[in-house]
């Protein structure tokens, strides 16, 4: 979606509203700062569930004593019916597995355009389960699949069938009783491609909206499956799980390098994304009044956050460390505020004189939970049309000006330097999964992916300034017949010259890059919390963790799930 004129209006002139500059905002180190905001997509689907009270009821539930079977979900939005399909089947302990390559789960599912009869449902059925290994048409947008989590399902089951309810301090290590470990969609094994999705469903024509309400339906059937289980094994004992329990669980996810290549390949859609935030950051520093409500809010979330921040565990040095130092930083940003805070800008500066980028992120965070008028407006405004145009006209000494305006973060960036361009970035033949390996690795350079958008853009300069040598007068044209390999950097260095943001101010090519600032950045817009690295490829996280109940539909809703807290027993 374009941004609309009143938003660019907003952005340019006199009275333009101070947005962050580029430098700063597209350093990957701050991108893999980012945490949960108003506008991740998570909570804008929720937001569009309450608000517009869609009507989910199951049509079919077919689950034998131990959980095993078929369930299926209609779902009446506004300006559709669509229908959640789900199989749970037996997965013994050898067969569990959370990798790509697993090729059996506990659960596997589908959203699916319309009502499913018994032909199509049996079609289903021979497919879904096969995730990758199957084919679906294009009824279906999204796939995915979840295998119970081991610390909890089985914990969770004997408390309620004893009477009990689980320990909110257990759950709070392991907020969730499934792990999805892929979301399919766009078009992926015969599915709707996003074009049909964008222009037919528009319940879910947002980025991501289809997959966060398939993670938002499993989550859902997570706990009425342990409910399902426990009643069946001890109906005289069994007691229901407490409502402010349920909601304190989430879905767990693991995230690999699937979503890196994505950030660097969707710039136009991380421009957007990332200038609605920017831009209710700006609209909050200008418009965003402070009285002694809004400095109690503020200092209420501040104090979740570092008890939010003290319940996330991880085994992982690197987070451990962040994590620590985060909770430093927000005793020292409580302190700060306790005082009289009379200006957001003086708040901010402070923060990013004083504090690590992780705590910076996350004031950014928490004043635009402040001010939900002012913010959640720009959640309409979050698509991007990934066109990316050459311009044949352009006259080269304009073309130079940009790429040294735009682009000064690439040609600062010493190439020639030990590791600067060591890694590679490529897809396996086995799962067509991206993968890192060594440039010295034949095999994986034969199969690499162009993300190296910095030296690209290096390339590109070096070869313009020896072509202006006898040429200065040509266009981008002439250029483009005389170096046709450039022309893929050429079109996207004039497409991002129009946007405020979009590239990512790193060499990814350089030994010494980490992969999850790319991956934390796409979570943080998704709206995850808890991260645990388990590597510097991966990272597992947690989903919907404090998000309202299906049943909580049509019931009153201030939209408060912000770093949730463990309900006190």
């Amino acid at each position: 979606m374009t941004t609309p004129a009143v938003i660019q209006t907003s952005l340019k002139g006199k009275n333009a509203l101070p947005l962050r500059p580029a430098s700063q905002v597209m350093d990957l180190e701050r991108l893999g700062a980012l945490h949960q905001s108003r506008l991740s997509f998570m909570r804008t689907t929720v937001r569009h569930i309450m608000r517009e009270r869609w009507q989910i009821e199951p049509s079919r539930f077919e689950l034998d004593a131990d959980g095993y079977g078929t369930v299926v979900y209609e779902v009446q939005a506004p300006h559709g019916l669509f229908s959640f399909v789900l199989f749970s089947d037996y997965l013994s302990p050898e067969e569990r597995n959370d990798r790509v390559i697993a090729t059996q789960w506990d659960l596997t599912m589908a959203l699916v355009e319309g009502q499913v009869d018994d032909i199509y449902l049996q079609k289903l059925r021979e497919n879904v389960p096969k995730q990758e290994a199957g084919r679906v048409d294009a009824r279906v947008f999204v796939l995915s699949r979840a295998n119970r989590s081991a610390r909890n399902f089985d914990y969770v089951v004997d408390q309620l069938a004893k009477g009990e309810q689980p320990a909110t301090d257990k759950i709070a290590k392991v907020g969730y009783l499934y792990r999805t470990t892929a979301v399919y969609g766009s078009g992926k094994l015969g599915m709707a491609d996003w074009e049909k999705v964008r222009t037919k469903h528009k319940d879910f024509a947002r980025p991501f909206a289809g997959e966060m309400f398939v993670c938002l339906m499993l989550r859902n059937f997570s706990l009425l499956q342990v409910e399902h289980i426990a009643h069946h094994k001890s109906p005289d004992n069994f007691q229901p799980m407490a409502a402010e329990i349920k909601r304190f669980f989430g879905i767990g996810n693991s995230t690999g390098l699937g979503m890196a290549p994505y950030m660097v390949n969707h710039p136009l859609l991380l421009n957007q994304w990332i200038e609605m935030r920017e831009l209710a950051l700006a609209r909050v520093r200008v418009l965003g009044r402070i009285n002694d409500s809004i400095r109690q809010q503020l200092n209420a979330l501040i104090t979740r956050c570092a008890q939010y921040t003290r319940d996330t565990y991880t085994e992982d040095q690197w987070q451990t460390a962040n994590n620590e130092q985060l909770l430093k930083d927000l005793a020292a940003l409580h302190t700060q505020t306790s005082a009289s805070v009379t200006s957001w800008d003086e708040l901010l500066n402070w923060s990013e004189e004083n504090c690590s980028l992780e705590c910076q992120e996350l004031l950014v965070s928490v004043l635009l939970e402040l001010y939900p008028d002012l913010v959640d407006d720009l959640e309409d405004y979050q698509n991007a049309e990934e066109f990316l145009d050459l311009d044949p006209v352009m006259p080269l000494q304009q073309l130079k000006d940009v790429i040294e305006t735009r682009y000064s973060w690439a040609l600062s960036t010493d190439f020639d330097k030990d590791g600067a361009l060591e890694t590679c970035w490529y897809r396996s033949e086995e799962k067509m999964e991206p993968r890192l390996g060594s440039i010295a690795d034949k095999e994986a350079r034969q199969k690499q992916m162009a993300l190296g958008v910095g030296y690209a853009v290096r390339k590109c300069y070096n070869q313009l300034c020896e072509y202006m040598g006898d040429n200065g007068t040509h266009n981008t044209a002439r250029f483009m017949v005389a170096r046709p390999k450039m022309r893929g950097i050429v079109r996207r260095i004039q497409s991002m010259n129009r946007c405020v943001y979009g590239d990512i101010q790193a060499n990814l090519l350089d030994r010494n890059v980490l992969p999850m600032h790319l991956l934390r950045c796409k979570l943080a817009f998704f709206g995850v919390g808890k991260f645990d690295p388990r590597s510097r490829l991966w990272v597992r996280n947690t989903m919907f963790q404090g998000a309202p109940l299906l049943e909580d539909i049509g019931q009153p809703f201030n939209d408060d799930w912000f770093m949730p807290l463990a309900p006190k027993q």
